[in-house]
């Protein structure tokens, strides 16, 4: 019985070491600003990357949206449109496109000689000359609609809640006016090539080439002008959607940022606290 209190004496000290320890982790905890974290509490290098690893995500999520994939399909059919006018224009040229290309000998090619060949070099280079300007118009209404599709459609590989609301409201009105733009271009388009195709430059021609047997030259609409019309009304038919898709987006947008200014309003500040020192 009298060894008993030795044996505790030990323990005590023990015990006294691991309460002195635990005072001490504790006045260094106390002592470290609350707003800091502890080093045991940082997460792990994983953790703290993850968030770049969402943020590459969301721009591929967002380009591939269902707005950016209208506006790339636009793209698209923005460069078959340039492609088929280009084509039209060089099949219904003609022997003079032939030649001016050097694919082959004009003489010994073509059943055609003395007058008769030169009536169809005149005949081939002023119907080129009426239809240029169709040529000439196409070119750059497709390049700027394409170009101006795909830079749209890479500025939306943010989240729409961060980007410009210029950039959206820009991006609705240019699709509203591609949409109006290529119904009226198609329409005009059409009603060009009818009418050139009705002048007596275009019928003389056709049955100069008829006479020799080259009946596919005529003077109606030919594929690739029929052509020029699907893909410009399949561009106008994108441009609405796109349209649509886009106000709904812009409205979305204005919900969400009246909603959060609504939250900040109603979110309780409390008092401030006041620092306290230690004499």
């Amino acid at each position: 019985m009298s060894h008993q209190p030795r044996s505790n004496r030990p323990n005590r000290d023990r015990n006294g070491d691991h309460r002195h320890h635990r005072d001490s982790h504790d006045d260094r905890a106390s002592s470290r600003p609350p707003y800091l974290p502890r080093e045991d509490d940082a997460p792990p290098k994983h953790v703290r990357e993850a968030p770049r690893v969402e943020r590459h995500a969301s721009k591929c999520t967002n380009i591939c949206s269902r707005r950016g994939i209208v506006l790339i399909c636009s793209v698209l059919t923005n460069a078959l449109v340039l492609i088929c006018v280009i084509a039209a224009h060089m099949v219904s040229s003609g022997m003079s496109s032939a030649t001016a290309m050097g694919g082959f000998n004009i003489n010994s090619n073509f059943n055609l000689q003395g007058t008769e060949l030169q009536q169809v070099r005149d005949l081939d280079m002023q119907y080129s000359q009426m239809r240029a300007p169709g040529l000439y118009g196409g070119i750059p209404f497709c390049l700027t609609f394409g170009v101006c599709s795909l830079l749209f459609a890479v500025a939306g590989s943010k989240h729409p809640h961060l980007m410009s609301r210029k950039l959206l409201v820009g991006a609705l009105l240019f699709q509203a006016v591609g949409a109006v733009g290529y119904v009226v271009a198609v329409g005009l388009y059409l009603h060009f090539i009818i009418g050139v195709n009705s002048t007596d430059v275009c019928q003389r021609r056709e049955r100069l080439y008829a006479r020799n047997g080259y009946t596919w030259m005529s003077c109606d609409v030919n594929g690739a002008d029929a052509a020029v019309a699907l893909f410009g009304l399949i561009t106008a038919i994108l441009y609405t959607v796109g349209t649509v898709l886009t106000f709904q987006t812009v409205r979305g947008v204005r919900r969400y940022l009246q909603e959060r200014k609504r939250r900040e309003a109603e979110r309780p500040r409390g008092p401030l606290r006041a620092e306290t020192t230690s004499v």
